[in-house]
């Protein structure tokens, strides 16, 4: 048994681009608008809106958004993300239209994510 050298294949991660990409928010990187979905329980989603930045208000653009598109949201203070827009629903696009028709954020700095 001591001739036999078993060699185990190292762990592939599929996220490490993306997280090499996060790294690497230093010099040079922009600052994005992060809209994501995530699934709570049978067809029930929630959007959450993550990357605006602190000048503006994240109350009023919650109030904003919550008449534009007939839905309920909050906003939540992450630790490590800072505050969080949520939304019941699959708002996605509703999201990054409004954010760019409104000026708060330009159409190429909003990332979309999600199925």
């Amino acid at each position: 048994m001591s001739d036999l050298d078993l060699q185990l294949p190292s762990a592939f991660d599929p996220f490490a681009e993306a997280n090499a990409e996060d790294s690497n928010a230093g010099a040079g990187s922009k600052d994005y608008v992060h809209v994501r979905i995530q699934q709570r329980n049978g067809r029930k989603s929630l959007t959450t809106v993550q990357g605006l930045k602190k000048e503006y208000s994240y109350n009023k653009i919650l109030k904003d958004l919550k008449k534009e598109f007939c839905c309920n949201g909050t906003v939540v203070q992450d630790p490590e993300l800072g505050q969080v827009i949520q939304l019941q629903g699959d708002q996605r696009k509703n999201v990054a239209t409004f954010l760019v028709q409104a000026g708060i954020v330009k159409k190429d700095s909003i990332k979309i994510h999600g199925f």
